[in-house]
C-alpha cells in the first residue's frame, strides 16, 4: 500500500503532494512501483494534529482520485474519518476506506460500507491525533489492543459488514510509546485469530527516529527492516512511502522464508506471496 498525503503538514511528505497534478504523478510513480493499492488522504494524523473543515478535504482528495482512476487499475482507498468523504471518494473510484478512528468518529461510516459492500480497514487508536502521544499507557499493549480490534470487528459485523471485506491494523504510532509499537509488531500473530489480513503502517513512523535518532526522510533503513519483521510475524498489507525499496526487501525476505527457487520467475514468484489484499 502506497502513501500520498494531500496535505501541508503530514509528518513525513506534508505538502509535497499538496497540489492535485504532483499528487496524481506521485499515484502513477506508486503504481509503477508495484503498489496493489494506493491510500489518499487529505487530512493529517500526525500527533499534535488539527482535523480540517470537510469541503477542504474533500477539495484536496477527490480530484485526485478520479484522475487516478482515469489512468490506473490500482486498488485506491481514501483515509479519513468523515462518511461524506469516503462517500464522495468512493463514487469517484475508490475502492475501499482507510478510518484511522476504526469508524467510531461518524456513526454514518458502518452504514455506508454496508450498503456499498466496501472493504474497510479496522484500525487501533488511542485517542484522537491531537492528544494521542500525550503520556499514552497499557497495562498489556498486546491484549488491549486485540480486545480492541476485536469489539471493532464485531461491531463492524454487527453492522452488515462482511467478514472477507476487514482488514485490521494495530496503528503503530497512533497512542503508542517506543515499546509498545516495537511489542506489537513482535507479537503481530496474536492478531491471526482474528482470521483477517493484517496491514501494517511502519513507514518511516517515529519509533524508527528515536532508535536511530534520524529525520523521517532518513528512515528507510529502519523502515525496510521493521517492514521485514512484520511480514515474518504476521503482516499482510504494508503501508509504505518507499514501495519499490520496501517491496524489493520483502520479495528476497519472502524467497528466503519459502525457499523460493523460482527467482526470475514473476509468476511463479507472485503466487507463492505471502502478503495479500482483499
Amino acid at each position: 500500500m502506497g502513501v500520498i498525503n494531500v496535505t501541508p503538514d503530514s509528518f513525513s511528505d506534508g505538502g509535497l503532494y499538496l497540489d492535485r497534478e504532483k499528487a496524481v504523478e506521485r499515484g502513477l510513480e506508486l503504481a509503477e512501483e508495484g503498489s496493489d493499492i494506493i491510500d489518499i488522504g487529505g487530512e493529517s494524523t500526525r500527533p499534535g494534529s488539527e482535523p480540517i473543515p470537510l469541503d477542504e478535504e474533500l477539495r484536496r482528495v477527490i480530484p485526485v482520485i478520479s484522475e487516478l482512476r482515469k489512468r490506473i487499475d490500482t486498488l485506491i482507498s481514501i483515509d479519513t474519518t468523515k462518511s461524506k468523504v469516503a462517500q464522495a471518494a468512493l463514487d469517484a473510484g475508490a475502492d475501499i476506506i482507510n478510518d484511522i478512528s476504526s469508524f467510531q468518529s461518524d456513526p454514518n461510516m458502518f452504514p455506508l460500507a454496508a450498503q456499498k459492500g466496501t472493504p474497510i480497514i479496522l484500525m487501533h487508536i488511542k485517542g484522537i491525533p491531537k492528544t494521542m502521544q500525550a503520556n499514552p499507557y497499557y497495562e498489556n499493549v498486546l491484549v488491549e489492543v486485540k480486545s480492541f480490534l476485536e469489539e471493532r470487528f464485531t461491531t463492524a459485523i454487527a453492522s452488515g459488514i462482511k467478514k472477507e471485506k476487514i482488514i485490521i491494523d494495530p496503528g503503530i504510532g497512533f497512542g503508542k510509546r517506543l515499546q509498545d509499537n516495537l511489542a506489537l509488531i513482535n507479537n503481530l500473530q496474536i492478531l491471526e485469530d482474528l482470521d483477517r489480513p493484517i496491514l501494517i503502517g511502519v513507514s518511516r513512523k517515529s519509533f524508527i527516529g528515536k532508535i536511530l535518532n534520524t529525520s523521517p526522510q532518513e528512515r528507510l533503513e529502519g523502515t525496510i527492516a521493521s517492514a521485514v519483521l512484520s511480514i515474518v510475524h504476521g503482516a499482510n498489507i504494508l503501508r509504505v512511502h518507499d514501495v519499490a525499496s520496501v517491496k524489493r526487501a520483502v520479495l528476497v525476505a519472502e524467497a528466503i522464508l519459502n525457499e523460493d527457487q523460482s527467482v526470475g520467475s514473476p509468476e511463479e514468484s507472485k503466487e507463492k506471496k505471502r502478503t495479500y489484499v482483499c
